[in-house]
């Protein structure tokens, strides 16, 4: 006869062990983690009664979308989490672990599964496999996340009678990967281990005992010389802070505070826009070659005489490097130090700026005088016309007037790249700028903003959450509206109308038409809640938007646009040319080197 846990341990010991539900919402707690976003299931309803009990689990419109919204928590926290079924409801979410696999976002992606007792010959009507198969596969999502580079586990229940099951500590360590690489995690629960005791776990205090490996690099404070020397003949230095930064917001001050000291000018790629302040004097803002507009373009461009660049890219995006058409001066400049990060948490970067900061506290040391400051308004396309061309201007004219900064959230598409144009400033959740640059993603605005209302109603800020979309990504996502609702989220949906799916268009395939005429997204938003604008000139849309700020709620305005070439942004016109020359189009091969010229 097998021994029990009580007999082999003792009732005492016995009596201390957790459930697993009961752990992995203290876990999860540990990790700041103060919401889920799912969809519920019959595999996952044990856990989710188990995690209600310490944290709110929110409903999303569909699974993707809590995985996007999951991703958009963890660029604004230690970790995001997102809860479903088995493979009918983890399935979908595999749009959503790319992404956060792409950029580098610790999700945990958390799915019921089929308890241990009930694995048997019988086919489980959530398995994936045909009628015809010889075999049932478990299996199929574990797979597929895997295949995409996830860890991906399912926990282990109790294999003898005598000892508890470990999976409270196999949780613990899949979380812990996800902290410290900064990367997604794929977890399946038996649901017939939620109620079940667990091994107690001693869990740290704070995170800081989690990052338990040291640097085990040397030499930080040669590379700190060799900075400090560089430094020392620059007349025209800049400072470039690579996209790594953004979730590292501790050594993201520790830079920018050198900066200043030194009278340092910095700048970002465009997968960092809005880790930075785009108002202070020394930030010239997000740079990208050829494809930025920037009020200090010609600093960059022409001026700086060294780059130190940190937290970058190991290797560069076509996106992020000006699309190889090597206009992208800091990508190419000869005199310039390079600090990766490529230890982990970038420990490296710290030790380098630990060690600079210590040699720069000698006041004989020279001081740095930055560019002219961002003074004065910039041009403002007031013509009359509305469109991507002069969107960003109204916006930031807006921005300027009512003295408020938003939180941007620009949708795929036209909208993202007429985005890099707005002015980022200061925001109460520490980003004004959240985008899914890894664009092959399309819907995310919405499910972002939904994360974002989330954090700001914590906070009790009443800051004003702006999405700029095309009407084919509205499309895409339209019915996360209704949580949008249910928030009393403060957003305005900047509603670019065209009707096409325009970038990248090459034909006139009805595959690229994305809206109907009949569809008026005014009524809609009303049943959501909401109130609904029409503008057509700029003067209109600079009034109605300050207006909707004024009033808070739910707003769309909706922006009829052209096609014509004049009415889209600088930027989306330089990409059409590129998407054309990749595809061989000869009127755009002949543009695109006359541009990388």
């Amino acid at each position: 006869m097998s021994a029990t846990i009580q007999d082999n341990f003792g009732e005492q010991y016995y009596k201390q062990l957790p459930t697993l539900g009961q752990s992995i919402a203290q876990q999860l707690q540990l990790f700041g983690v103060q919401r889920v976003y799912g969809v519920g299931g019959d595999f996952v309803a044990n856990l989710i009664n188990a995690l209600a009990k310490q944290i709110p689990v929110l409903p999303s419109s569909n699974e993707m979308h809590a995985g996007f919204t999951a991703c958009a928590q963890a660029e604004l926290n230690p970790l995001g989490v997102c809860l479903m079924t088995y493979t009918v409801g983890s399935l979908p979410c595999t749009s959503a672990a790319a992404l956060a696999r792409t950029e580098g976002l610790p999700v945990i992606f958390i799915s019921g599964a089929p308890g241990e007792a009930e694995i048997n010959s019988d086919a489980l009507h959530h398995s994936v496999h045909p009628h015809t198969a010889w075999h049932t596969d478990l299996d199929a999502a574990l797979n597929a996340f895997k295949a995409l580079g996830l860890r991906a586990e399912r926990l282990q229940g109790q294999r003898h009678s005598g000892q508890p099951n470990v999976a409270a500590e196999q949780f613990l360590d899949l979380l812990t990967h996800a902290f410290i690489n900064r990367q997604p995690v794929y977890i399946e629960i038996p649901r017939d281990l939620v109620h079940q005791p667990t091994q107690a776990l001693c869990l740290p205090q704070d995170l800081t005992a989690l990052q338990t490996q040291a640097l085990n690099l040397s030499g930080a404070e040669y590379i700190a010389a060799q900075i400090e020397e560089k430094l020392s003949l620059a007349k025209y230095p800049l400072v470039f802070l690579g996209e790594k930064l953004r979730l590292n917001k501790a050594l993201l001050s520790n830079i920018i505070d050198f900066c200043h000291q030194q009278g340092l000018p910095y700048a970002t790629s465009w997968f960092g826009k809005g880790m930075l302040d785009e108002c202070d004097p020394l930030c010239l803002g997000s740079y990208n070659g050829v494809f930025s507009k920037l009020q200090h373009q010609a600093y960059i461009d022409e001026q700086v005489d060294y780059v130190l660049e940190l937290g970058s890219a190991i290797f560069p995006s076509d996106t992020n490097n000006a699309f190889s058409s090597q206009t992208h001066t800091i990508d190419n400049h000869p005199n310039k130090t390079m600090v990766k990060g490529t230890a982990r948490l970038e420990q490296d970067i710290l030790a380098v700026m630990t060690q600079l900061r210590s040699h720069y506290r000698d006041e004989s040391r020279p001081k740095f005088k930055a560019p002219l400051s961002n003074q004065g308004e910039p041009r403002f396309e007031c013509d009359g016309s509305l469109g991507y061309h002069n969107i960003a201007a109204c916006i930031n004219r807006v921005q300027r007037q009512l003295q408020r900064s938003f939180i941007f959230v620009p949708e795929v598409g036209n909208s993202l790249f007429a985005s890099f144009e707005l002015e980022t400033g200061a925001s109460d959740i520490g980003r004004s700028y959240l985008a899914n640059p890894w664009y092959a993603a399309m819907g995310t605005s919405l499910p972002y903003a939904r994360a974002i209302g989330d954090q700001l109603a914590q906070l009790g800020s009443q800051q004003t959450i702006l999405v700029l979309t095309g009407d084919g990504g509205f499309n895409f996502q339209a019915n996360e509206l209704i949580n949008l609702q249910k928030q009393g989220a403060n957003a305005i949906i900047v509603y670019m109308r065209n009707n096409i799916f325009h970038l990248g268009k090459a034909g006139d395939a009805p595959i690229y038409a994305c809206n109907d005429d009949g569809f008026d997204p005014k009524l809609l938003i009303s049943a959501y809640g909401g109130k609904g604008h029409l503008c057509q000139s700029s003067g209109q849309f600079v009034d109605i938007l300050a207006t909707c700020v004024e009033m808070g709620g739910l707003h769309l305005i909706e922006v009829p646009t052209g096609l014509d070439l004049v009415l889209q942004s600088d930027t989306t016109k330089k990409l059409n040319c590129y998407i054309g020359y990749r595809n061989g189009d000869p009127d755009a091969t002949k543009q695109w080197q006359a541009l990388c010229r």
